[in-house]
């Protein structure tokens, strides 16, 4: 299947290609909306479905405010037909202003598949009319908004970001408190990236504490399976109940002269920038991450990566997600399990999974 929007990145690994992901998952998840309740996690003075696909241009200034969630403070529409719904950022629209714009946002109205665009229904990006404004609890310092004429067709709106990234809601967010797209490994988004609440103070993606555990799953989704380490993902999404707490493996890379132990910022090849924002999105986690079965909690630990956010750790060693293993249990044109990065020789060295007795 192939979308009618393609972008193209310099893949170190493949050298120019096509991006892989077509937002299959998220149209059928529109589907699913319609088939399965959500479940709310607290109730405010909204009156409009959290989820409900945008209906032109805007006609107000947005409000951001914070509200507490399972995952701590976290940003959400601060007033209006959705006030108190959860605002999400995708890992992967880094890729536009680290490209100055040249690559599109990850988001978009771009075809796909299943008919229903990106950042117009699937994920409901937050537009205003003048510059947005912030609520309680909310940095206005990080509060901005960018112009895009690729979230509703032939219109030029502002979307409201925050600390540089567009907020969207999700299509499976029926009312507020509801929180079914966060941590979410979306593999059809375009390119692939991680949907992450927002915590309110320095943006970064709010993420809870992060599970290890050990999955057993065929090399490149066809090959020999292989017990890896892994980590749970995709915890909220309670309207495809197979999805939830989905697993993915995990890779260090070696790079520099001490194959990537410690601290590995100070060594010219590091997983940042393009590496981090698309194909290598780091593990990350909120608090001391845990250890699952066969996984011991003194082999796990974090580490600050230059942007402020943690890291998790296995023996010393960053750990990373790859993102041609994202699927969506339950929804099999999203893919299945599988494990594709073992052993990828990239521009930023070469990324290895980890096996239990390691």
């Amino acid at each position: 299947m192939n979308s009618s929007r393609s972008l193209h990145l310099h893949d170190p690994v493949k050298g120019p290609g096509t991006v892989r992901g077509l937002f299959v998952l998220l149209g059928l998840a529109m589907f699913l909306a319609l088939q399965f309740p959500s479940h709310a996690i607290a109730q405010t003075a909204a009156t409009a479905n959290c989820g409900t696909a945008l209906g032109g241009a805007p006609t107000e200034q947005a409000v951001v405010s914070a509200a507490s969630s399972a995952l701590g403070n976290v940003l959400v529409v601060g007033s209006g037909a959705y006030e108190g719904c959860s605002l999400y950022i995708v890992s992967s629209d880094a890729i536009n202003p680290l490209t100055d714009g040249a690559v599109p946002f990850a988001c978009s109205d771009g075809a796909n598949v299943l008919g229903p665009p990106c950042a117009a229904a699937l994920w409901p990006a937050l537009l205003t009319k003048g510059a947005p404004r912030a609520g309680a609890g909310v940095n206005p310092k990080l509060l901005g908004a960018v112009t895009r004429t690729d979230v509703l067709t032939g219109q030029s709106v502002q979307q409201v970001t925050y600390a540089g990234l567009p907020l969207y809601r999700f299509t499976l967010d029926d009312t507020p408190g509801d929180i079914q797209g966060a941590n979410l490994f979306d593999s059809v988004t375009s390119p692939a990236g991680i949907w992450y609440l927002v915590e309110p103070d320095r943006g970064h993606p709010a993420t809870g504490q992060a599970r290890l555990v050990l999955e057993t799953a065929p090399i490149n989704g066809t090959g020999p399976e292989q017990t890896v380490l892994a980590v749970k993902m995709d915890p909220g999404v309670s309207d495809i109940p197979p999805a939830q707490n989905s697993s993915f493996p995990v890779y260090t890379l070696s790079a520099g002269t001490d194959e990537g132990q410690g601290n590995p910022w100070g060594h010219a090849n590091d997983c940042r920038g393009l590496c981090s924002a698309v194909p290598w999105p780091p593990v990350l986690t909120s608090m001391f991450p845990e250890a699952g079965t066969g996984v011991s909690p003194r082999d796990l630990g974090t580490i600050e990566r230059p942007d402020g956010t943690r890291q998790v750790t296995y023996k010393g060693q960053p750990l990373y997600l790859f993102w041609e293993d994202a699927y969506i249990a339950g929804v099999p044109v999203t893919g299945s399990p599988g494990i594709h990065g073992q052993g990828k020789t990239t521009a930023w060295g070469v990324f290895n999974t980890i096996s239990p007795s390691r």
